[in-house]
């Protein structure tokens, strides 16, 4: 069974996107460097052709896989989600308990997370242990070099272009 692809509006566009670009405009630069690996004579031993026929196969595999998570996706709307809780879509404020030091992070499903951008999927350490929480909830959070708890200070819509 294929799995769920959690996304937000954007996550989905921005695959739609890549896909459109890898259809149309990478398959016909791939084709012509196959067309020109070609002219170049015998292909059995042509490394040209053999780098351009990798290429189109990682095209074409990427294409299938994009394609895959357009077909599995389940689209967050971060504009209306509830933000008396945390949830997927939802922008949240935390507080380190012990260095009073704020982070934001916006909660997205895995395949949109992009830590350094403060976007934590769903699944990771913190995201996990961020799901369901409440304003002024504190949450320990296992790291490398020990637990860190951090206190919820605040729960937004997110903004889908964060």
């Amino acid at each position: 069974m294929d799995r769920e692809v959690i996304l937000t509006e954007e996550g989905y566009r921005k695959l739609k996107e890549e896909i459109e670009y890898l259809s149309t405009a990478k398959r016909r630069e791939v084709a012509e460097r196959i067309k020109e690996a070609r002219e170049f004579g015998d292909i059995s031993e042509n490394s040209e052709y053999d780098d351009a026929k990798n290429e189109q196969a990682h095209v074409e595999s990427r294409i299938q896989i994009l394609e895959q998570k357009l077909r599995n996706a389940r689209i967050v709307d971060t504009e209306h989600i509830a933000t008396d809780t945390v949830s997927i879509g939802a922008k949240v404020t935390l507080k380190n308990t012990k260095s009073k030091e704020q982070v934001e992070y916006s909660i997205v499903g895995s395949s949109e997370a992009n830590p350094r951008r403060g976007r934590l999927s769903n699944e990771s350490p913190v995201g996990k242990a961020l799901l369901g929480r409440k304003k002024g909830e504190k949450v320990t959070v296992p790291a490398p070099r020990g637990a860190i708890e951090y206190q919820v200070v605040k729960i937004e819509a997110g903004d889908a272009g964060d």
